[in-house]
């Protein structure tokens, strides 16, 4: 069996301000093995960089309580110091920020960037030995070494990413989380930047936690899929469970694949799902998902909501209980 790199167990999160409490993540439960892709899916809003960051101890200290467990390796991380966090970000487990934009600092070239990140987890390296590096990461991601002494702003948004993508890999992490890694890119840039990743992923052997609402991305990239909704994952399962039109799927999952548009048909417009994903603040009682469901029951409304499963694929919903 392949080893499993993170594995999170019972995952709450809450954010209090001004004394209102949002319920990012609910009950979560998440496994990633070595070597695989993990795509998380779901709305704006859904928790899935929530979960991220607290797999990171990233998430903001006075303003957040996590409850549960978040394992590395075995290694239990969730409530760790900062220094033991601060020995595993970059090294074990890196992260490609959302925005490419700002995520850069902008009054540093990106070779200096880079070379922080390998300065801090090889400590004994020379000055001309971290500049090798450097070299060596920025030719991996297409990017020329002679433009490591350029400043963000100098590069492109597409370019900027594979900066990202550079300092987020350069120590050979064995978990790469990728927040929504093509936000703010168009079509074509898109497609260079994962592929730069697939690339890298298998030379690297590294295994990715890719977060996204684009199914489009997941069906190229992932091996397995959690639908995240409300703060909860409402359907699991590896990728021929998720996208195989003749299997039962949740109707939140039914509704995401409704609302992208058919080269195989004709239609006048999309079909979106009714409604507005709920604030954390004020998540509906029941099934988190009834107030949009077109299935929607009585006891929806109200209790717990089970998981049924069957081999890999799971889906909490009633109409499969």
């Amino acid at each position: 069996m392949a080893e499993t790199l993170l594995e999170i167990r019972d995952l709450n999160v809450r954010y209090t301000t001004d004394g209102i409490i949002a319920r990012a993540v609910n009950h979560v439960d998440l496994n990633i093995e070595a070597g695989e892709i993990f795509g998380l899916v779901g709305e704006t809003g859904a928790g899935k960089t929530t979960i991220a960051l607290a797999s990171m101890g990233l998430l903001p200290r006075y303003t957040s309580q996590v409850e549960g467990s978040i394992k590395f390796k075995g290694r239990e991380i969730a409530g760790a110091n900062e220094n033991v966090l601060r020995d595993i970000r970059g090294k074990n487990i890196s992260m490609i920020f959302q925005d490419p934009m700002t995520s850069l600092n902008p009054v540093f070239p990106v070779g200096t960037q880079i070379g922080d990140v390998i300065k801090w987890h090889n400590k004994s390296l020379s000055k001309a030995e971290v500049e090798t590096q450097v070299d060596e990461i920025l030719k991996m991601v297409g990017i020329a070494p002679e433009r490591k002494r350029e400043y963000p702003h100098q590069f492109s948004g597409g370019m900027k990413q594979r900066v990202m993508i550079a300092i987020a890999i350069v120590c050979k992490p064995d978990l790469l989380i990728a927040d929504e890694p093509t936000t703010a890119l168009d079509v074509t840039i898109q497609a260079q930047v994962m592929m730069t990743m697939r690339n890298l992923q298998k030379q690297l052997g590294s295994s990715v936690l890719l977060i996204t609402h684009d199914l489009g991305l997941v069906a190229m990239f992932c091996d397995k899929v959690s639908v995240l909704y409300g703060g909860e994952i409402v359907e699991h399962g590896a990728l021929e469970d998720i996208f195989d039109n003749s299997r039962s799927h949740h109707p939140y999952t039914v509704g995401l694949f409704g609302s992208l548009p058919d080269l195989h048909s004709r239609a006048s417009r999309l079909n979106p799902i009714a409604g507005l994903m709920p604030h954390p603040a004020e998540l509906p009682a029941g099934c988190k998902f009834h107030p949009r469901c077109p299935e929607r029951m009585e006891k929806c409304q109200t209790g717990e909501v089970g998981a049924s499963s069957s081999g890999t694929h799971s889906i909490k919903c009633h109409l499969f209980a």
